[in-house]
């Protein structure tokens, strides 16, 4: 299935206020989308939760925020993007698929919604 990019904002993520600022587009946007009251308080506590990290685990990056529609559906994905040094790969006997997802842990997604 295709997904097409409506719209894309890019935000800086450095300090306190750009997560405030994060957090009001992360709103608006899932609002527009015409996500649930429960679904976009849920999508701006990730985002918000995410962008905090970004700064304190990552010394600060972007949050892009897209508006995408597939076939009958609309929604956002967040990509939240950092420089921080990352994490290194458990030494534990997890799985080779487990470990790597720990390690890509600076960009996350959501799929399209039906509305």
């Amino acid at each position: 299935m295709a997904v097409h990019v409506e719209r894309t904002s890019t935000l800086e993520v450095c300090t306190s206020e750009d997560v405030v600022k994060v957090r009001q587009e992360v709103r608006h946007r899932s609002a527009a989308v015409g996500f649930s009251l429960v679904d976009q308080t849920k999508f701006v506590t990730a985002a918000s939760e995410i962008a905090r990290n970004t700064i304190d685990h990552g010394s600060g990056g972007i949050a892009r925020i897209e508006t995408i529609t597939a076939p009958g559906k609309r929604g956002l994905r967040l990509i939240f993007e950092d420089q921080g040094p990352g994490r290194a790969l458990p030494t534990s006997n997890l799985p080779c698929k487990m470990a790597t997802r720990l390690v890509v842990g600076s960009v996350w997604a959501c799929p399209a919604r039906s509305v």
